[in-house]
């Protein structure tokens, strides 16, 4: 039996049917599971790579060498090395022969040391390294003598009465040269008398107080004196200070040596006029007529070099 037909709605109209088809665009192709499968190859990876370094960490150096050992590849033997290769078919093995093709592929490919690497190159540095540290060395201790010295000076001028006074006309530095002492005259308080080489009683005074600093070092002194130029002269030296000046440091040093200081130690004995001055702004000042007395740096003595 045939099933009842529906009547058409009135006026003779059809029914609308309507039917959606959706697209997929390739935007959708993205949000799929191909990136997911990368992730976990990386999360693996670093997981796998996380896990060796903890191995690495917690072996001790026998269970490295045992690794080491196992994975490394056997011995080549002198069937399987390959006689057409660049060692000639010869083995590099603790089992294997190591034939002269071997040695002389090995002594090609190595450079050449150079004559007298390996004699005269680590001796000459060691005594190179071992010269410099002796000298900085002997140049340490000699700065610590000398602020030593220095230090003693300067207690000696502050104990003594009669040299308390006279503390302002020492000066005491170290220079390249040296411990330099050097006795200065000041207004109305000169060390010589006027165009005389012999020292007054002060000069005198400082000067047994320097040599008993001198005496304390074996180092040899130079002893130079200076004078101050002539107030509106224009001259930084008059024609007999020249040797004024070298006759006071020589009257110096003869002072110096009846207190006590070995002749063998004065190394040089010089004036210098006004050549010199210590106040070059204005070399009238009297501070620059002075005596002044360096304790020279003695050069080390350096061992013979024995491998000429």
């Amino acid at each position: 039996m045939a099933p009842p037909q529906s009547s058409p709605p009135s006026g003779g109209q059809q029914p609308v049917v309507i039917i959606k088809r959706k697209k997929k665009s390739r935007h959708d192709a993205h949000h799929g599971g191909a990136w997911k499968v990368a992730y976990a190859d990386f999360v693996t990876a670093m997981m796998a790579f996380f896990l060796l370094m903890w191995l690495i960490n917690t072996t001790d150096p026998e269970q490295k060498k045992g690794i080491a050992e196992y994975f490394a590849p056997a011995s080549v033997s002198e069937t399987t090395s390959g006689s057409g290769g660049i060692l000639g078919g010869t083995a590099l093995g603790d089992d294997g022969p190591k034939s002269s093709g071997s040695m002389a592929v090995i002594e090609q490919l190595a450079p050449e040391a150079p004559p007298d690497a390996t004699e005269a190159g680590p001796s000459s540095n060691l005594s190179s390294a071992s010269d410099a540290a002796l000298e900085a060395e002997m140049r340490r201790r000699e700065a610590e003598e000398f602020a030593s010295a220095a230090e003693s000076l300067r207690q000696a001028m502050q104990s003594m009465p009669e040299l308390a006074e006279l503390s302002k006309q020492l000066i005491v530095d170290q220079t390249p040269e040296g411990l330099r002492i050097q006795l200065v005259d000041q207004e109305g308080r000169s060390m010589f008398n006027n165009a005389s080489a012999q020292p007054n009683p002060r000069a005198q005074v400082l000067l047994r107080a320097v040599a008993k600093v001198i005496n304390q070092l074996p180092n040899r002194i130079s002893i130079t004196g200076h004078t101050s130029a002539s107030a509106g002269s224009g001259r930084a030296s008059a024609p007999g200070d020249w040797t004024l000046s070298s006759a006071r440091a020589n009257a110096s040093r003869l002072v110096l040596q009846g207190s006590g200081v070995d002749a063998d130690r004065v190394y040089s004995v010089a004036g210098k006029a006004g050549s010199d001055p210590l106040y070059p702004d204005d070399p009238s000042l009297a501070g620059n007529r002075r005596i002044a007395i360096v304790l020279l740096r003695e050069a080390p003595v350096l061992p013979m070099d024995t491998s000429l």
